[in-house]
């Protein structure tokens, strides 16, 4: 159960981290709760719809080499961004590099978890 907290909060940390990054393109608009409810629904969203993805979707990331998790990943943060008024994003370019830094403060995330687990 901690571990699930843990990526809760790992992930508004990481739409933060995008925040900081990204700031003209990519916005989170408010303060902590918003960046709470938008990491909690983007790892409910990476808990149920992204393994059924990467099952329906393996031909296409092993033709890939992988590469196709980051567009599913993306789909992830567009679903978050039109579930929210206060989550914009302005274009694809923005869309691709949120992705990829929420990708890597997940992985590091992720790590952690496991040890709590």
């Amino acid at each position: 159960m901690l571990g699930y907290i843990v990526r809760f909060l790992g992930n508004s940390i990481a739409l933060y981290g995008a925040t900081y990054f990204l700031a003209p393109g990519f916005q989170v608009q408010g303060n902590f709760k918003e960046y709470l409810l938008a990491g909690a629904l983007l790892g409910l969203l990476n808990m149920t719809l992204r393994p059924v993805l990467k099952l329906v979707l393996t031909p296409l990331i092993m033709l890939s080499l992988g590469l196709f998790i980051i567009v599913i990943n993306a789909l992830m943060l567009w679903i978050v961004d039109y579930a929210f008024t206060f989550v914009h994003i302005a274009d694809l370019t923005v869309l691709v590099w949120a992705t990829i830094i929420v990708g890597i403060v997940n992985v590091i995330i992720a790590g952690f978890s496991k040890i709590i687990d």
